[in-house]
């Protein structure tokens, strides 16, 4: 299925829009982006090698281990388009995978697991 880059953006932007008040409210330096496939590199902190396999990725420190470090960079969060739209065989699937991910993401950003992160997305 294919999704083009702006249009991918906005249910991105869609999936952040429906979260909870008080989850968005908590939401604190920490920047979203869409790219097409996860880095070499990205792919290597998680030792995964195939680039469909990885929809979104966390990088930075969660909010429940952050100390007062005083100004720092933002936590990022990437989702990847081409893994989404190769698993998805419609726009409601790529949807549905889309808000899935962010959750998941955003999971992480709080401090989850693996394990919790997949609980969060799945609500």
């Amino acid at each position: 299925m294919r999704i083009n880059k702006k249009q991918f953006e906005q249910l991105v932007a869609e999936a952040i829009d429906s979260l909870p008040k008080k989850i968005k409210d908590k939401l604190y330096n920490v920047a979203i982006f869409v790219e097409n496939y996860p880095t070499k590199a990205q792919l290597g902190k998680l030792d995964k090698k195939n680039q469909y396999t990885l929809f979104g990725l966390f990088e930075g420190y969660c909010q429940a281990s952050r100390l007062n470090f005083g100004p720092v960079l933002p936590d990022k969060i990437t989702i990847f388009r081409q893994p989404i739209c190769k698993h998805c065989s419609n726009e409601k699937e790529a949807r549905q995978q889309i808000i899935s991910t962010v959750k998941h993401e955003i999971a992480h950003h709080f401090g989850s697991d693996e394990y919790g992160a997949r609980k969060a997305s799945k609500k």
